[in-house]
């Protein structure tokens, strides 16, 4: 078979899902038949404001939260720009100081980093080798002025799951609030708000397989926080703007998918994941796998190989009909070295050779059969030709 023949095998679902057929099916009578305005009172648009109202009740559910408590957004982003910066603006008479991590996806680090130009302070905690945060060094980083603390669940990049729970009671002994960026780890890793003590918690539909430009935070009941966007009395008077209703309700569905069973979806892409990273590993000398080996998504792999360009990785895997990536998909056009990776110690010119593979529902052993067979090649044939590799260095041998 030649390589245009092969199906083009999708390894980036960290960076977005397909939406699945039963997400499509829900949202298809709200962009014709339900096409009603949920605010308005009249019968017409009772119907749309019902997909609105069970799609909050259903995430709610995913999440062990209350419906009152969900409020939709136009995504991860969004959600975490409201969360960092609405507990800013309703508490800086309170404090003005925020604990994060060195790790957290753009959308927590920029909004801390505008929140600094305000005036505000912000501890960016360290990492151990494999992208883990201390819940000891949250507590050594809270002082009487702290106000929030904001470490994601899973990280988008290396995988790694955090110790939110521990976090969270951290936070909650020093009266501080807690927030996470759950945007990958919802229905790949199991929540409770209550029981891992998350005050807040933002979550995007396009990485369960439900629609772009959806989102959700959660806000636990009694948490002061300030609006975001201003304008109409939308999602009870905390988000104006009229809601995308398909949206909404397409992002119930997926959520409700993504959770049914979350322990028998782990069981089966943790299963393809593994063996990626063991031949991978077994295959391709001079490559390390990056995040914590177990503590880990069940779909992702991260891994750098000595003397190659991420950027290099990536035209080559494109040529052969496999879609990756080197990094989280909003940074993967720079040229700068993934600042994750950077944190957990690897020297700039490793972090500069990354490749992430992660895993979905509709791949196959097919596929990994098929990454396997290709990856080794690609990296040997960059190594042959690039100027880092030393000379009678180990490398891996085209055929």
């Amino acid at each position: 078979m030649n390589d245009q023949d092969q199906r083009p095998v999708y390894m980036d679902h960290a960076a977005t899902t397909f939406m699945k057929p039963e997400v499509l099916a829900a949202m298809a009578p709200y962009f014709s038949r339900h096409f009603g305005n949920p605010s308005s009172l009249y019968r017409f648009a009772r119907e749309s404001r019902k997909g609105v109202e069970e799609a909050r009740a259903q995430v709610a559910a995913a999440l062990g939260a209350e419906p009152e408590e969900v409020y939709f957004c136009a995504g991860g982003s969004e959600a975490d720009n409201w969360a960092i910066k609405g507990v800013a603006a309703a508490a800086k008479k309170k404090g003005d100081h925020i604990v994060t991590s060195a790790i957290e996806h753009h959308a927590v680090l920029h909004p801390c980093e505008a929140l600094e130009k305000q005036g505000f302070s912000v501890t960016y905690l360290p990492v151990d080798r494999y992208g883990r945060v201390d819940p000891g060094d949250v507590e050594d980083a809270i002082t009487e002025r702290t106000i929030l603390v904001s470490v994601m669940t899973a990280n988008n990049e290396i995988g790694t799951i955090q110790p939110v729970a521990a976090i969270g009671r951290v936070a909650h002994d020093h009266g501080v609030l807690f927030h996470t960026d759950a945007v990958q780890a919802v229905g790949a890793v199991p929540i409770d708000v209550d029981d891992m003590g998350i005050d807040l918690l933002s979550l995007s539909g396009h990485k369960f397989y439900g629609p772009k430009g959806t989102g959700a935070l959660y806000i636990r009941r009694g948490t002061r926080i300030e609006n975001l966007v201003h304008g109409g009395g939308q999602e009870r008077g905390r988000r104006a703007g009229t809601e995308n209703v398909p949206g909404i309700v397409g992002l119930g569905r997926a959520i409700e998918l993504a959770t049914a069973d979350i322990e028998g979806h782990n069981r089966r892409i943790a299963a393809m994941r593994d063996r990626l990273i063991r031949e991978v590993l077994s295959e391709v000398p001079d490559t390390r796998l990056n995040g914590h080996p177990t503590e880990r998504l069940s779909n992702n792999a991260n891994f750098s190989f000595r003397y190659v360009e991420g950027e290099s990785i990536l035209l080559l895997l494109d040529a052969h009909g496999i879609c990756a990536s080197t990094g989280s998909a909003c940074s993967s056009a720079s040229l700068e070295p993934s600042h994750v990776l950077l944190a957990t110690g690897l020297p700039h010119e490793e972090a500069h050779g990354s490749l992430r593979l992660t895993l979905g529902d509709a791949n196959t052993e097919d596929d990994v059969d098929y990454v396997l067979s290709v990856l080794p090649e690609v990296i040997g044939r960059l190594r042959q030709i690039s100027p880092l590799t030393p000379a009678g260095g180990r490398v891996q041998e085209a055929d």
